[in-house]
């Protein structure tokens, strides 16, 4: 993924859509998720700290929660209440069997290459402790399969036009796509990004080959199990002890 993308064509064009109400949903299913955990937790890829800044202010990740980012302007901007560290999900900051769980968002996980996503659950996996929770979230790979192709264009609050288009390559998981972002004062910000989007079957082996058992497959923030409308993919995968 280009780091264009990430930075402030990322912000502006995802934080209008991003509202309080959802924020606490998600951030619930996350506190229930980890109630039995024990030790730090991981906000990989935490943003601007939507989840990472509630998480950490009460319920039972109260004061457990630290956010890893890479963008500096998503870090000068982030809300305030938790610590933060710069850091990259390809080589994590911190050391071996340290955290108890870790958690990412909007396939955060998934924006490299196939090579560097086994790279990325090895680090998690050496950085938690035995028995530690992965939490993420994506898209189901058969609801992008069902309609791969999608153009968007939308007035934003403050005035500026984001556009968007992207093409769904089910042969190689792969969303690709361009947004571009028109200020109010008529600057652009343009970027490409490229997704990998695994079949569940595909994705339970990567995480069995980097050291994790899949745990369970929701559908969506209610727990539900996947259906052929599930809109998210949510997955609990726990690290094998040995």
């Amino acid at each position: 993924m280009s780091d264009d993308f990430f930075g402030e064509l990322y912000l502006r064009s995802t934080l209008p859509f991003l509202s309080e109400e959802v924020t606490a949903r998600e951030a619930e299913y996350l506190s229930r998720a980890f109630a039995d955990v024990e030790g730090p937790v991981v906000d990989l890829g935490c943003g601007h700290g939507r989840h990472a800044a509630r998480l950490n202010a009460s319920g039972a990740l109260a004061g457990r929660v630290v956010g890893l980012e890479r963008d500096p302007l998503s870090l000068r901007l982030r809300r305030p209440g938790f610590p933060v560290v710069r850091g990259d999900l390809r080589a994590l900051p911190f050391q071996a069997g340290t955290l108890g769980g870790a958690y990412a968002w909007y396939s955060t996980l998934f924006a490299f290459s196939d090579a560097e996503h086994v790279q990325v659950l090895r680090e998690v996996a050496r950085v938690l402790r035995p028995g530690g929770l992965l939490v993420f979230q994506t898209v189901p790979y058969e609801r992008l399969a069902q309609s791969p192709g999608a153009a968007f264009s939308q007035r934003l609050p403050d005035g500026s036009l984001l556009e968007e288009e992207s093409r769904f390559d089910a042969t190689r998981g792969r969303d690709v796509g361009q947004r571009q972002l028109t200020l109010p004062e008529g600057r652009v910000l343009r970027a490409a990004y490229a997704i990998r989007y695994y079949p569940l079957a595909e994705l339970r082996g990567l995480l069995e080959s980097t050291g994790f058992s899949m745990a369970w497959v929701h559908g969506g923030l209610d727990a539900g199990p996947m259906t052929p409308d599930s809109t998210d993919l949510i997955v609990g995968a726990g690290l094998r002890q040995g």
